[in-house]
């Protein structure tokens, strides 16, 4: 069975994005849509895939879960929480 690694990116479509601790910011004048479209491209050319949606309190927040396959020879390490 392939394994498969995980990243969580919080979305404001008013124009930030946050992974990882890097900061992806909309262009002046550049629609929401199209800023949205720029950066779902970008993590498909590293392999990333959509998992899913978590609309958080406002509508254009949201946390977007990414998965990708794990490269070969990496290992999947999982940090334990405290109720683990």
């Amino acid at each position: 069975m392939d394994q498969i690694e995980y990243s969580v990116a919080y979305v404001d479509t008013r124009g930030r994005i946050s992974r990882d601790g890097v900061e992806f910011i909309r262009k002046s004048g550049e629609h929401r849509t199209s800023f949205l479209s720029r950066y779902m491209t970008a993590l498909g050319k590293e392999g990333w895939s959509l998992a899913g949606i978590q609309h958080l309190g406002r509508p254009e927040t949201a946390y977007y879960v990414l998965q990708r396959p794990l490269a070969e020879g990496a290992s999947a390490v999982a940090e334990q929480t405290p109720d683990d």
